[in-house]
């Protein structure tokens, strides 16, 4: 069992819960009654499920990967969602340190789980790796 990667599969799933249980109430919706025209409501309110998709998907991939019968099938997908996480939490972090002169960078505190998930995915992903070389040998 390749515990880093399953770490991340496990506070990816968290972050995914948090982000459809508590930021739909809190975001999502609001949104849908907001004053902008319903197609771009709609849009933005589309585009937070796909987010959602995304997170699940992610947190399952992870998961996944961190079991052994799926470990040499799954590395490269492992890879690509860590970085994906990574460059998910690089936008907030870019997003929170240049709008409103660098005031919303803890107002936006996405990053401060989107980061580890990503680190601790590219850790596992480097076990996995110095694994299979080690096996090979």
């Amino acid at each position: 069992m390749n515990r880093s990667l399953l770490l991340a599969g496990v506070l990816a799933a968290f972050t995914a819960a948090v982000h459809v249980f508590v930021g739909t109430p809190e975001i999502a919706q609001p949104l849908l009654r907001s004053a902008l025209a319903p197609e771009v409501s709609y849009l933005l309110y589309a585009c937070w499920h796909l987010v959602s998709c995304a997170l699940v998907l992610s947190a399952l991939a992870l998961v996944a990967s961190a079991l052994p019968r799926y470990r040499q099938s799954t590395y490269t997908l492992a890879l690509f969602v860590s970085w994906l996480w990574l460059a998910f939490g690089a936008v907030f972090v870019a997003v929170g340190i240049t709008a409103a002169h660098g005031s919303l960078l803890f107002k936006l505190p996405q990053w401060t789980l989107l980061l580890p998930v990503g680190a601790l995915g590219l850790l596992g992903c480097a076990r996995a790796r110095r694994f299979s070389l080690t096996s090979q040998s």
